[in-house]
């Protein structure tokens, strides 16, 4: 079998440690060229695995006709102008999320996609974790009942202390990226949602705040309150102020018990019946941004494999567009003070 080509469009730290690793690791693939505006990280990294390096991403991928595949691992604000241009230029993409700045940039790129018969992947990696899997086969056993709540976290200290620049990275300048923690943890833990309750937000209130990061113009902590389809309530936190280390945690209280995952460091999953059964599962543990943390993600073996076997990937653009349009719709909340219902993004038409 033919390996696939692939390139990587921005090389920092979310490439680092998750994209290329996951790359060379799969006997499938083929890097053979890396992008970056900041050329050097780019030559690094060729030098290091082998491929050719550019600048601009149209350039790389104009000059590289066996490119079959890129992802797109830059600034939230170019992921549809890049994702677009490859589409349409018949090359596979897997886009890192938020997928785009609006919905209309979601579904001109879920467009680029069907028109050109190209793969759209989302790089929603939370719904492939073990321990989320895990959740799922115990919800759609069905022994648990129904959700009747939940609250779920995603924070750490910030994207400085992880990111290749630091304080200085486009992550805290509103202009590039868009969003602050809502799109870089809190959208993965609204697609969390969406996809182990197999139903959509369609309320939310939320407040959000910069409290810490004062050098940046992005929120840095949302506090948000959501309803589903069927009545389901529940809280996300996003957070960029967790000093002391990471929660990526999720408590689903259902009518026949509660289901924890992510608050036990052995046990990653446990259950609570109400009759006073417990259940512990020991699964494989979430991925983090710790180096410790670092496990495979499966998002480049879901891709990959939606490639080889020309079918729909696992998180799709469609998918991706549900999720930050809860995003987009709980920053609209928190800015006019008020409950907002959630409109399909179907019927959104974006600023």
């Amino acid at each position: 079998m033919c390996k696939v080509k692939v390139a990587i469009i921005g090389c920092g730290a979310i490439s680092r440690f998750r994209h290329i690793p996951e790359y060379i690791q799969n006997k499938n693939v083929e890097i053979i060229a890396y992008c970056d505006t900041t050329i050097e990280r780019a030559e690094a990294y060729a030098l290091e695995y082998g491929g050719r390096f550019y600048k601009d991403y149209k350039e790389m991928i104009d000059s590289e006709p066996s490119l079959q595949a890129v992802s797109v691992c830059t600034p939230n604000s170019t992921h549809a102008e890049m994702t677009i241009y490859a589409l349409n230029r018949g090359i596979h993409v897997l886009c890192e999320k938020p997928m785009a700045a609006t919905v209309k940039e979601a579904q001109q790129m879920i467009e680029a996609a069907k028109s050109n018969n190209r793969i759209l992947m989302i790089g929603h990696n939370q719904r492939l974790m073990a321990p989320h899997v895990k959740v799922k086969e115990l919800l759609v056993n069905g022994n648990l009942g129904k959700v009747l709540t939940f609250r779920t976290t995603f924070g750490h200290p910030g994207p400085e202390t992880w990111s290749v620049d630091g304080k200085e990275s486009w992550f805290f300048r509103k202009e590039e990226a868009v969003m602050g923690a809502l799109g870089d943890l809190g959208v993965h833990k609204v697609d969390l949602i969406r996809w182990l309750l197999e139903e959509e937000i369609i309320e939310v209130s939320a407040m959000i705040d910069t409290l810490d990061k004062t050098f940046s113009n992005v929120e840095d902590h949302a506090n948000c309150l959501y309803k589903t389809e069927s009545g389901v309530t529940g809280t996300m936190v996003a957070s960029w102020i967790f000093k002391k280390g990471e929660d990526n945690s999720t408590i689903l209280y259902c009518e026949n018990g509660t289901i924890e995952v992510g608050t036990h460091q052995e046990y990653q999953v446990i259950v609570r019946l109400i009759n006073g059964e417990i259940q512990k599962y020991q699964v494989g543990a979430i991925a983090t941004n710790d180096k410790g943390g670092q496990r495979d993600s499966r998002v480049i073996e879901e891709f990959i494999k939606s490639i080889l076997n020309n079918m729909s990937p696992l998180i799709t653009g469609e998918e991706g567009m549900k999720s930050l349009n809860v995003i987009l719709h709980s920053i609209k909340a928190a800015n006019e003070k008020r409950t907002v219902s959630i409109l399909s993004p179907s019927n959104v038409t974006s600023k």
